[in-house]
């Protein structure tokens, strides 16, 4: 009996895109099988067909998965229009499959880069609802008041909303912090500081879904271990829809802290006699 795969997960192997953005093309008809257009996404693709995309030819590839220690100066794109330095520079020949940065860093910022091949797991850990752990290392321009250290953990409102960190941690040096947060925000880090006052010095991500750059020099890279592998595929799938909260019923015999006052009065209808 020939292997077979599904078109979905055919697509998403090849590097295209997601699985879930493969269902897309699918139903699309983006995506034919041997000429002809299929929109299942559960259809089972044989050994020997031709599947194509906008009549180029795709084909599964061997799935890579990188760590780089990118360094500032570098822009996260494969090629830039005005000629600055890439990432994609900093690879070298012993990648053989295309692989793609996951997500962003700035020009100006440093850190822990993801490469991979892996359509879905690349989206997974990009997409705004993965809640994806990042820890960056922000050093300032002048120590960093506890007043303004409070705001910066109770929330600032920022042009584009609200800005509120997971955690914030500060040693000895008030110059340093470690912030901790999920949001995939353009420039948040450098808002938040900037709209308080303080200058950046250095921005460099440590810590990017339990992936460290520790012992990696700084524009280098190495290929993840596969127990790393594992521990990213293993992070918490993205739900279909967001998730309802919960009605939490309070027992009777539960101590009641604060009950919202009731209204103290309220506007009757007067009917004016005629």
């Amino acid at each position: 009996m020939k292997n077979t795969t599904r078109l979905n997960l055919f697509i998403s192997q090849s590097g295209l895109c997601s699985r879930r953005k493969a269902d897309g093309l699918i139903k699309g008809g983006e995506i034919t099988v041997n000429h002809w257009p299929v929109k299942t996404p559960g259809y089972q693709v044989q050994e020997g067909d031709t599947v194509r995309f906008k009549k180029n030819v795709i084909k599964p590839e061997a799935l890579s998965y990188i760590v780089m220690h990118k360094p500032e100066g570098y822009v996260t794109t494969l090629k830039d229009q005005f000629k600055r330095p890439t990432v994609m520079d900093l690879l070298d020949k012993n990648v053989k499959n295309r692989v793609y940065p996951v997500g962003r860093l700035d020009y100006h910022t440093s850190g822990v880069l993801l490469w991979t091949n892996d359509g879905e797991l690349a989206q997974k850990l990009t997409h705004p609802r993965s809640s994806i752990k990042k820890v960056y290392r922000v050093v300032l321009t002048k120590p960093l008041t506890s007043e303004d250290l409070l705001k910066i953990r109770k929330g600032v409102y920022l042009a584009d909303g609200p800005a509120k960190v997971d955690a914030l941690y500060q040693g000895h040096n008030k110059k340093i912090a470690d912030i901790t947060l999920h949001s995939g925000r353009n420039r948040v880090i450098r808002r938040l500081f900037e709209g308080l006052g303080y200058g950046i010095q250095s921005l460099d991500r440590i810590l990017f879904a339990g992936i460290t750059h520790k012992e990696i020099r700084c524009g280098d890279w190495r290929f993840l271990h596969p127990s790393e592998i594992k521990k990213l595929k293993a992070l918490e799938a993205l739900p279909e829809k967001p998730i309802q909260p919960k009605k939490i019923e309070i027992p009777k015999t539960a101590k009641v802290l604060y009950v919202r006052p009731k209204k103290l009065a309220t506007k009757k209808k007067v009917e004016r006699k005629k």
